[in-house]
């Protein structure tokens, strides 16, 4: 009898363990197969074309010709590059800097709010759902030369504002990341202020106690209750940074004489105007390299302890 038992029971506990495998490793697997079978194909298939269309001469319809590193070689000749190189960091710098400054401000001013908070909280959030055509285009009718807002100003008694600021050589880059800035502070003031309301009211009542002042609050509770949404915020708008493209295509289209065009636009050119698609390819994997580096400074963040 304890023979058929042993064998009766030893089928059995192989059958559990092969039903606990099917539940615990195959049913997740299913579950995210098809979701994985999509990011395969648009985001690891194209991935791996650029890199084939990069070593290539292609002009985007034709057969592509195997080239090697030629189109590398001559991005580090070509002075168009290393201009737009120039202006995605000068946008990087500004990016970093001023719309994450008004973000702070506006989220330590909202957040003490009890009543109306809400309210300028999705005032200033509003220009982040807008498409960047009809911000663009707003933007681009207030800023005219000659019925904009500085011609407006002229004629009030304040000369100097009524410039070209898109067709200005000095001006254009940095008046479409003034337009790209109106909507993207207003995304990471929310951010912000989700981060500051999670942040314990008991150290601001210390802080007090111990004489703290609005200025010491913030340094040293807010700062520090915030780091990880704030490091979190500058590194993706660091890498965003190097993808902007819409703003300035339809504000200067990368004009006037290249002083606004970014190395996004260059694609853009190469790829669809000039028909270099495959020097095009390798331009995009330049920016996918120096995004890496920024994706590299995160990961190297959080082994040191950051919490990110």
């Amino acid at each position: 009898m304890r023979a058929a038992t042993t064998e009766v029971s030893q089928p059995s506990q192989a059958a559990l363990s092969r039903r606990w495998f099917f539940n615990r490793k195959v049913v997740p697997i299913l579950f995210v197969l098809p979701i994985l079978l999509v990011n395969v194909t648009v985001v690891l298939g194209p991935s791996i074309g650029s890199i084939y269309f990069s070593l290539t001469e292609w002009n985007g319809i034709g057969l592509a010709k195997f080239i090697g590193l030629a189109n590398f070689q001559a991005i580090l000749t070509d002075k168009q590059y290393f201009h737009a190189f120039q202006n995605n960091l000068t946008w990087l710098l500004f990016f970093l800097t001023i719309p994450i400054a008004l973000a702070l401000l506006a989220a330590s001013m909202i957040a003490p709010m009890r009543k109306g908070g809400l309210f300028f909280r999705a005032l200033l959030f509003i220009p982040f759902i807008l498409p960047s055509v009809i911000t663009a285009s707003i933007w681009k009718d207030l800023l005219q030369i000659d019925t904009g807002l500085g011609a407006l100003a002229a004629k009030m008694g304040l000369p100097g504002l009524n410039i070209a600021y898109f067709g200005n050589l000095q001006t254009s880059l940095l008046s479409a990341a003034f337009v790209d800035n109106w909507h993207w502070w207003g995304f990471l003031m929310v951010l912000f202020l989700t981060a500051m309301q999670s942040v314990p009211t008991e150290l601001y009542d210390a802080a007090r106690i111990d004489g703290a002042n609005r200025w010491n609050e913030f340094l040293h509770v807010t700062l520090p209750g915030i780091s990880p949404t704030l490091v979190f915020m500058l590194l993706m708008t660091g890498i965003w940074s190097f993808l902007a493209f819409d703003y300035v295509w339809i504000l200067t289209q990368g004009g006037p004489a290249g002083s606004s065009e970014l190395l996004s636009v260059l694609v853009f050119k190469h790829a669809f105007q000039r028909f270099e698609a495959g020097y095009a390819a390798a331009i995009g994997l330049t920016m996918s390299f120096f995004a890496a580096i920024i994706i590299s400074i995160f990961q190297i963040l959080r082994k040191r302890g950051w919490e990110i």
